[in-house]
């Protein structure tokens, strides 16, 4: 099996963990990824989600805009500090390259503020795809650099 690339990117918001935390977590999704970067599509919308995304196990379908989809399944919850996800079931364009991700947003205290890192641990569908992981890694990165800084416009007002 090809292995795996792990990106990630962060960002100090001038926001308390905790405060953050609360305010994240629940953010529908497209007001958070609602923009194209590149080819990275913005989220359309989620469907099915089972809970209030507050427990390990819960669920959610997370639509792409232009087609294509992923189940999004709750796999850690520690708050204020993180939480992280699975992304599996990849269809769309996303799907000949991708076989799973595993993501994690972490959140640490940092001066009046809070450094938020987001993670992608991506792993590729096949040892062919795997040599354009890091051309989509470092995609990823911008797209995830944009998301942060939507994420600090929202919540810093």
């Amino acid at each position: 099996m090809a292995q795996p690339l792990a990106v990630e990117q962060s960002r100090a918001i001038p926001v308390l963990p905790e405060d953050l935390f609360r305010d994240m977590v629940p953010m529908p999704l497209p007001t958070l990824f609602r923009r194209w970067y590149g080819p990275i599509p913005p989220i359309k919308e989620t469907r099915d989600q089972t809970g209030a995304w507050d427990a390990v196990g819960q669920s959610r379908t997370v639509v792409l805009t232009g087609g294509g989809s992923m189940r999004e399944e709750l796999t850690s919850y520690d708050p204020p500090r993180s939480f992280g996800y699975r992304l599996t079931d990849v269809t769309g364009p996303l799907a000949p390259l991708v076989s799973s991700v595993d993501g994690q947003w972490l959140f640490e205290p940092a001066g009046t503020g809070t450094l938020v890192t987001w993670r992608w641990t991506i792993h590729p569908r096949s040892a062919l795809t795997a040599p354009l992981l890091p051309v989509f890694g470092r995609l990823w990165k911008g797209y995830a650099a944009q998301s942060l800084a939507e994420l600090s416009d929202q919540l810093v007002r």
